[in-house]
């Protein structure tokens, strides 16, 4: 079994800062944990902030970041074995894995291990449920998925569904099996709900400046299909509804701000599940870099952590 320092959070957090900060300060490699991030030429709808590991020689290197085309498939599956590659030439550098994203379900499946029947993607089989509503897609996933299996599924993504159903309707795939890790650090910037919004508002605007409908344009022009485009999630989806005059700019910006709180939540609630079954998450004030330094030389040294101050799980919000 081996252990990795794991950086994750909310979007617009500054998980990427801080994860490159403490690689450098610890000597640590990044294996992105990151389902969008994967993919080349998707840059600033996926938030890869580039910028952050340095250039020439300072640069810290990243895995997983940039390995398939917009036109390829990528899963779950895919994830564990590049990751688990990834942390193995890691440590025989005698470097130290940090594994930093914000796709709780990446995540979540390096900390405790994961079985995966299932194999590749079907398209066949994706394009008739991606005409099936949430409720359709939930009643199908539980007419073919074991409970147990319904238990590991993040239904809050369409998405997710239907990749879990193609999981669960081929289970005579060779399957991977990834053993949990031993005694992971789990660090997180924490930020109050609504300065996450205001962060979210922000880094949207910057991006569209950055951008990012060229971006989208240029995926489209180069092959990639709207309707895989809409599979990317919200940035491209939203930007392709601008591009095709279905939405006006100021529409697609307001609706699109929308759905990354409400995806933001979504997230929110992976993380405290996490923390009910038994993850030890430390939320830190802003991502305090002392703190996180602080933090990490203890585990290094195997010495005691103090329980985290922060639990999302015991965080309640008004309704108003």
């Amino acid at each position: 079994m081996q252990t990795a320092l794991v950086i994750t959070g909310p979007t617009a957090t500054g998980k990427t800062k801080l994860a490159v900060h403490l690689a450098r300060r610890f000597g640590g490699e990044i294996i992105s944990a990151d389902s969008r991030q994967v993919y080349r030429h998707m840059d600033l709808g996926t938030g890869k902030d580039l910028d952050e590991y340095g250039d020439g020689a300072d640069r810290i290197p990243c895995h997983l970041l940039d390995v398939v085309d917009p036109q390829e498939d990528f899963h779950l599956k895919k994830f564990i074995e590049l990751a688990l590659a990834a942390m193995d030439g890691i440590r025989s550098r005698n470097r130290l894995p940090v594994i930093a994203g914000g796709t709780p379900l990446y995540v979540n499946a390096l900390i405790r291990g994961y079985d995966l029947p299932g194999g590749e993607p079907d398209p066949h089989l994706r394009e008739e449920l991606q005409s099936l509503s949430h409720e359709q897609l939930m009643a199908r996933l539980q007419a073919v998925a074991t409970p147990e299996f319904l238990k590991r599924v993040d239904i809050t993504q369409d998405k997710r569904i239907i990749r879990a159903i193609e999981i669960a309707l081929s289970p005579q795939a060779e399957p991977i099996h990834a053993e949990p890790l031993d005694n992971p650090l789990v660090i997180a910037p924490y930020y109050p709900r609504k300065t996450v919004r205001e962060r979210i508002e922000i880094r949207l605007d910057e991006r569209l400046k950055l951008g990012l409908v060229e971006e989208v344009r240029m995926l489209h022009q180069n092959g990639v299909s709207w309707e895989k485009l809409d599979w990317f999630g919200l940035e491209y989806r939203y930007v392709s509804r601008y591009l095709k005059n279905e939405l006006t700019f100021d529409q697609m910006r307001t609706e699109l701000l929308a759905k990354i709180r409400h995806f933001c939540k979504s997230q929110d609630i992976w993380f405290r599940k996490m923390e009910r079954e038994g993850i030890a998450i430390h939320w830190i004030p802003e991502g305090d870099t002392a703190t996180a330094e602080s933090l990490v030389a203890r585990w290094l040294a195997h010495e005691p952590l103090p329980k985290p101050f922060i639990r999302l799980a015991d965080i309640t919000y008004s309704t108003k």
